[in-house]
C-alpha cells in the first residue's frame, strides 16, 4: 500500500492501540495449506499445470509463491492494476516481511512511472499474519514520492473497523490530495466500475467472504447490483471480434478503424510526448468516444487534440477484444517462449505470428510497426521497447478466463519486447 498511509509509528503514541485492534473473528483464522490449492482458474494461468508461480531458483520465489501481490493488466481507464491479497499472507513466523517489502517494491518499480491503481483485498488479515509495526516503519521509509506520484486510486475491498481506525489515526498525516484517492469497496460487484473482475485472480476465501456478506443481508434489495449489460449495438466496435469487424468494413480492411484512427493520430502528434501510453485519460471522454464508435459515429482525434485519450482508446480496444490479438491458441507457446534459445527466437516468433488469422496478423503488424516508431523516439518520449512491452503485453494476450497472474505477465511482456526488438525480421 502507498506509504502515504504509513507513519513513523514510534512517534505517534495513539498508534500503540493498533496492536490491540481485533482484526478477524476466530473462524477467519484457519490457515489453508499454501494457496497452491488454488481454483482451476488460478492454476490455468500458470506456465503449465505443474509449474510453480515462479521458477524455484528465482530470487524471490519464497515470497512470490504465496501470490500476495499480483498485476492484473489495465483497469477501465487504461491504468495498470496492482493487487495485494491480505488473506494469502501466511503467519508472521512463516514470512520474511523485509523480503515481502523488497518484492513489493520490485513489482511496483516496473509500473510506478505509469498511472496505476492499487486494489487491496483486506479480508484475511488477522492478528497472526499482520505485519509488525517495525515493518510499517520500514515501508514508510522505503516508499518515497516515486511510488505515490502516479497512483490514481486505492480501493480497499471489504474494509473492517481495523482498517478504518488505522486510516482515522493516520488522517493528520495523509495529504488531502491522497485522501481523495482512497475508496472503500464493500462488495466485489462494486469493482465493476473500475476493472473487469474476471481479469482479477480473486482468492477463493475473498469470494466466499463476499458471498457470506451478501447472504447476511435481510433483503437482496439492499445489495448494490451491477447494472445489466446493454445489448450490443448494430455498429458495436468495442468487444467485437476482429473477424466480424472485417466483415463489416466497406473495403474489407483487416485492421479495425479504431486502430487506424488512433495510430494515425498518435503517429502525427504523439511520438514525442513523454510517457505516451503511461497516462490515463478523462473517464467521461473515454466513455463518450467508445459510445461514438459503437454508434457508428466517426471519431476525429485531431479535433479533440488529446494524445493520452487516443492512447487509452487504443489500449482499451485491444483489451476488450473477445479474444486477445495474439489468440488463446498461442498462449502456452508465448508464456514458455523464455525457454527458446536466442538463435531460434526470430524463427519461432515468425512462425507463431504467421499462424495467426489474417486480420490478427495484419493488426499486429500494424501495431508493432507503429510501436517501433514510438521506440525510435525513446530519447524524447522515454518509451523504450521494454517500457512499451510492459504497457502492451497484458493487452495483447491473456488466458481464457481473462485473469492474469504475475507469473504469466513476465513471459508475455518478454515475448512482446522480443517482438519489438526483432520486428524488422519477424514482419519482413
Amino acid at each position: 500500500m502507498s506509504s502515504e498511509l504509513l507513519v513513523d509509528l514510534s512517534e505517534d503514541p495513539a498508534t500503540a492501540q493498533l496492536g490491540h485492534l481485533k482484526l478477524a473473528t476466530l473462524e477467519d483464522q484457519h490457515w489453508p495449506a499454501d494457496e497452491s490449492s488454488l481454483s482451476k482458474s488460478d492454476i490455468s494461468q500458470r506456465f503449465d499445470a505443474g509449474s510453480p508461480h515462479l521458477p524455484w531458483d528465482h530470487p524471490f520465489y519464497d515470497i512470490a509463491r504465496h501470490q500476495i501481490i499480483e498485476v492484473a493488466g489495465d483497469d477501465n481507464f487504461g491504468r495498470k492494476v496492482i493487487v495485494f491479497n491480505a488473506c494469502r499472507m501466511p503467519p508472521q513466523h512463516q514470512l520474511d516481511h523485509h523480503r515481502l517489502l523488497m518484492y513489493l517494491k520490485g513489482t511496483l518499480d516496473q509500473y510506478v512511472e505509469s498511472d496505476y491503481t492499487l486494489i487491496y483485498f483486506h479480508h484475511g488479515l488477522t492478528s497472526e499474519n499482520k505485519p509488525s509495526l517495525s515493518w510499517l516503519r520500514d515501508a514508510y521509509r522505503e516508499f518515497d514520492r516515486k511510488y505515490k506520484k502516479n497512483i490514481k486510486a486505492l480501493y480497499i475491498v471489504h474494509p473492517t473497523m481495523f482498517i478504518k481506525t488505522l486510516l482515522i489515526l493516520f488522517k493528520p498525516i495523509i495529504s488531502f490530495k491522497f485522501g481523495r484517492k482512497i475508496n472503500y469497496v464493500s462488495y466485489l460487484s462494486e469493482l465493476d466500475d473500475v476493472v473487469k473482475c474476471e481479469q482479477l485472480i480473486i482468492p477463493v476465501r475473498v469470494k466466499e467472504y463476499d458471498n457470506k456478506l451478501r447472504a447476511s443481508l435481510k433483503s437482496t434489495s439492499q445489495l448494490p447490483m451491477s447494472p445489466p449489460r446493454s445489448p450490443p449495438l448494430p455498429n458495436q466496435v468495442f468487444g467485437v471480434s476482429l473477424e466480424l469487424l472485417r466483415k463489416r468494413s466497406p473495403d474489407g480492411d483487416p485492421v479495425p478503424v479504431v486502430m487506424t484512427d488512433t495510430i494515425s493520430f498518435l503517429s502525427e502528434q504523439g511520438l514525442e510526448i513523454e510517457g505516451i501510453f503511461r497516462r490515463s485519460a478523462n473517464v467521461t471522454l473515454v466513455k463518450e468516444v467508445q459510445l461514438k464508435y459503437n454508434s457508428g459515429v466517426p471519431v476525429n482525434f485531431r479535433e479533440m487534440e488529446d494524445v493520452h485519450l487516443a492512447a487509452v482508446i487504443l489500449k482499451t480496444f485491444l483489451r476488450e477484444l473477445p479474444e486477445p490479438l495474439l489468440t488463446y491458441q498461442l498462449y502456452n507457446d508465448i508464456v514458455n517462449f523464455t525457454s527458446v534459445s536466442l538463435e531460434s527466437q526470430v524463427t519461432v516468433m515468425k512462425t507463431l505470428v504467421e499462424s495467426l488469422p489474417e486480420e490478427n496478423y495484419a493488426s499486429l503488424r500494424y501495431l508493432i510497426t507503429f510501436l517501433a516508431q514510438v521506440s525510435a523516439n525513446s530519447e524524447v518520449n522515454k518509451m523504450t521497447n521494454s517500457n512499451l512491452a510492459v504497457v502492451f503485453g497484458p493487452n495483447l494476450l491473456w488466458g481464457r478466463d481473462n485473469a492474469m497472474s504475475l507469473s504469466a505477465i513476465g513471459p508475455i511482456n518478454n515475448f512482446t519486447r522480443s517482438l519489438l526488438d526483432q520486428q524488422h525480421l519477424v514482419f519482413n
